[in-house]
């Protein structure tokens, strides 16, 4: 197991699976009333240079559940948003505490402040990855379709973060992936590195939706404008014409196909409603699931 959670790219199936079935036992404990404080008196330091709802909450809410506590740091109200070099906040806040989780915008950011600090490092959100979110995605898959390996994952818009890691974690899982991306908009060329060398899972990248979504077990979607993107909105909005999640798209998947949205979602932009209400069951499985997913990744990094 790595030191840090940077991107999955540094985990082997192994790792990965093993990440879920302790998330599984988590969850089964924490519905169950089971005590599992695997991190008592220990501290997580949480630096937000974003805004968030889902990640603060169940980062916070997790530590806690595991007996620890959680510390929110935003740009605004710390030294880093002052220029404090990264190194020297990373140095410092190793002296202060157990763990480090970051949501931020640079990818770099997150690997520099690792690369100064002696505690875990874990990423709730760059630019480039959201590993944290797509663990969840996987363990909501898991638990509705009781497996991974033979599935198709099918992601439809924007090649960013989300699409990044459901790349990479579901290839390493043996989901077999298609991605549907406009021109221009294409998975960062790290990961289409990565795909190209894996043999027992196949791959493809298009800019057909319709295509990538033929016979779909999982089909998910994300926002089309990310947030840092807000400016591009409207060239964004265009160029995404035809990328909407609807009757007509989920009409090609496979029978009892799932729908994944890591939320906020805007209806009528990348989903429709119907869409959304008819599978918000799923949805929001997976959002509950950062929870148990991130606490199971701050006990195995945690305790070493």
């Amino acid at each position: 197991m790595q030191k840090h959670l940077l991107k999955l790219l540094d985990y082997s199936r192994e790792d990965i699976v093993e990440i879920l079935n302790l998330a599984d036992q988590l969850k089964y404990e924490q519905k169950n009333g089971i005590p599992h404080s695997f991190s008592k008196g220990k501290t997580l330091a949480m630096i937000f240079e974003k805004n968030s709802t889902r990640t603060r909450v169940s980062f916070e809410t997790g530590i806690f559940q595991l007996g620890g506590h959680g510390i929110f740091l935003s740009s605004d109200a710390s030294q880093m948003g002052r220029g404090e070099p990264i190194a020297d906040t990373a140095r410092t806040l190793a002296r202060y505490c157990d763990c480090i989780m970051i949501r931020t915008f640079a990818h770099e950011t997150a690997e520099e402040l690792a690369r100064w600090s002696d505690i875990p490092v874990i990423n709730g959100l760059t630019d480039r990855y959201h590993p944290c979110q797509v663990l969840a995605d996987l363990m909501t898959i898991r638990e509705h379709k009781t497996y991974l390996e033979g599935l198709k994952l099918c992601y439809i818009g924007d090649g960013n973060n989300m699409a990044n890691s459901l790349i990479v974690g579901g290839l390493k899982c043996g989901l077999d992936v298609s991605v549907a991306c406009p021109e221009g908009y294409a998975p960062h060329p790290e990961v289409l590195d990565f795909a190209a060398t894996v043999t027992d899972a196949a791959f493809t990248l298009t800019t057909d939706p319709k295509l990538a979504a033929a016979d779909a077990d999982v089909i998910v979607t994300d926002v089309w404008a990310s947030m840092g993107h807000e400016e591009e909105a409207r060239d964004r909005n265009r160029a995404f014409q035809g990328y909407q999640l609807n009757d007509e798209l989920m009409a090609l998947t496979a029978p009892g196909c799932m729908v994944q949205h890591c939320l906020p979602a805007k209806r009528r932009q990348e989903i429709t409603a119907e869409v959304f209400e008819a599978h918000a069951g799923e949805i929001f499985d997976e959002a509950e699931n950062r929870l148990h997913a991130q606490k199971a990744v701050m006990v195995r990094l945690m305790s070493g």
